[in-house]
């Protein structure tokens, strides 16, 4: 399998997008001028989207039962899309490249997407809203300065589980690339919360009335207090621009003359899938995410967010997380077959993972941990449409993370058990290499191409990260022809080292090498051009 590549400005912008369509058919060029890509181009302006809500029992329904989205058929597999000619994913209004392309200090890594913004340290909380019904009450707050938080709190069994895990992963998704809300950890004394005039709550009979301190005084019976420092909780500052909703893992937004990739072939939504492996999100799915309308430089556009990672690592909000979770969907016809017919005798491997006695963990571990069976807690399109380049362009930022900055972001959840924060890094650092095996051996791992001192230069980061010894590497050189995508082998050169004839080659002339390990399946072919004095990489493609 060949992964195929486009230059992203001819799927992102206005007629362009039809462009993409003709291509083909046109003969159109494999590189352009301005290959590759690192932002994509300016957005069209957005006159108007419309808000939309999502019923979580439609969703999930819809998505256990049948297969929305357009899905991989047997043969010609669907390569990612909205992805630059190196198959990387651009920085864009979904998705930023942050530690793996510029490696985040502690510090930074610690801040993740702001902490300039935390609730006023005194002074009244306004309640102007809050969340009475359910098993995770909250409040909608508004300090001093008038900045607005959303607050969700730990449930009785388990102070800090949730509210930890909400910190510690909305960081690791902000350094993996994704647009997040600031969240922090609040610690509060009842009398300074205060209700904000007409605010209004819904009772026990579905009436709406006028919110009282005896209701907020109820909601906090049911969480946990601690004796010194009072009642704790996330709160999530509220994200700017106009609430449109969550988005969809398939398709597109009709309203949005910028969004033209089908979501579930996006690459940066198939390898969430092993972002959300490793950081125990089996709660991802659209209501999790959040779309709004944002106003920069007098355009109008729209944001993707991920939010609401209460239920990750050892946690499911409300309790510890179940070890189901992570390991079956909600609702599957084998495994239940499985239990019926064994009359419940079969036991399956992840039901015999052992989990710390540690309340502020709830139930992660490493031991069992499988990263290609890994499951949300039901079907999303664009993880079942994954690729092997998908899972290593998502594995290798896995890898990014040392061991250090692993610890350095399980800090941001303030455990008060030092065992809670050891077991929750010990976890993660075991996950990422896990993961690494996993996927980083799929296809052969070179990256970070580079020409220097005359040669072609690469990491190999089955080596880096120890998954392999030493390898040797078979290179063959090709002139390669940009309108008709023809190579023309050069005899005798099999070396890394730059060809006579690429270094004397003419501007703009194209050439190819195509690199092997000891796996022939498993090829990496890397576009060379001359521009002016130097040769520069254009593209990869990828075969496994």
């Amino acid at each position: 399998m060949v992964t195929q590549r486009i230059s992203i400005v001819r799927v992102l912008v206005g007629t362009f997008s039809l462009w993409l369509l003709l291509s083909s058919e046109l003969g159109a060029r494999k590189f352009y001028d301005d290959d590759p890509l690192q932002k994509v181009p300016k957005p069209l302006n957005v006159e108007k989207a419309l808000g939309r809500a999502l019923s979580e029992y439609y969703d999930f329904f819809h998505h256990t039962f049948f297969t929305p989205g357009e899905r991989q058929p047997r043969t010609k597999l669907i390569p990612a899309q909205e992805v630059n000619t190196l198959g990387e994913v651009l920085d864009s209004n979904w998705y930023t490249n942050r530690h793996y392309r510029n490696p985040m200090t502690l510090e930074e890594l610690a801040r993740g997407p702001g902490r300039e913004n935390p609730p006023a340290s005194g002074g009244p909380l306004k309640v102007i809203s809050a969340k009475t019904e359910g098993v995770t009450p909250g409040f909608t707050i508004e300090d001093e300065r008038g900045r607005r938080y959303i607050v969700k709190f730990d449930p009785l069994t388990n102070p800090e589980m949730a509210s930890a895990a909400d910190v510690i992963s909305s960081n690791f998704f902000y350094a993996l690339g994704y647009h997040v809300p600031e969240n922090y950890i609040l610690y509060f004394q009842p009398e300074r919360l205060t209700v904000a005039p007409n605010t209004t709550i819904t009772d026990a009979d579905g009436k709406h009335r006028k919110m009282t301190g005896q209701d907020i005084a109820e909601i906090l019976l049911r969480v946990p207090q601690d004796p010194e420092k009072g009642y704790r909780a996330v709160a999530s500052l509220f994200i700017s621009g106009k609430i449109l909703g969550p988005f969809r893992y398939y398709g597109t937004r009709s309203d949005d003359p910028n969004d033209v990739v089908p979501h579930e072939h996006r690459r940066d939504l198939r390898g969430l899938f092993v972002f959300s492996a490793w950081l125990g999100h089996n709660d991802a799915k659209s209501l999790n995410s959040l779309d709004t309308l944002v106003e920069e430089d007098g355009l109008r556009y729209v944001k993707h967010y991920l939010l609401d990672f209460g239920a990750t690592l050892g946690s499911d909000s409300f309790i510890a997380k179940s070890p189901r979770a992570g390991n079956e969907y909600l609702f599957a016809w084998k495994p239940a077959a499985a239990n019926f017919f064994s009359l419940g005798l079969y036991i399956p491997r992840w039901a015999r993972a052992d989990y710390p006695h540690l309340p502020a963990v709830g139930n992660f571990e490493s031991d069992v941990f499988e990263p290609e069976k890994w499951k949300a807690n039901y079907p999303n399109p664009a993880f079942s449409n994954r690729l092997p380049d998908d899972t290593f362009w998502a594995a290798k930022k896995v890898m990014a993370f040392t061991d250090e900055q692993i610890r350095a972001v399980v800090m941001t959840g303030q455990y008060s058990d030092p065992a809670a924060e050891k077991w929750i890094a010990d976890c993660l650092i075991a996950r990422r290499n896990k993961i690494g095996e996993a996927f980083l051996t799929k296809v052969l791992p070179l990256d970070r191409f580079a020409v220097r001192e005359g040669r072609l230069a690469f990491e190999d980061l089955g080596v880096k990260h120890n998954l392999v010894p030493s390898r040797d590497y078979t290179v063959q050189w090709s002139r390669f022809n940009n309108d008709t995508e023809q190579k023309a082998p050069l005899a005798g050169e099999t070396a890394l080292a730059l060809p006579r004839l690429v270094v004397e080659s003419g501007e703009g002339e194209y050439f190819a090498a195509e690199i092997h390990g000891e796996d022939p399946k498993k090829t990496v072919t890397v576009y060379l051009r001359k521009k002016s004095d130097r040769v520069e990489v254009v593209g990869i493609d990828r075969t496994w």
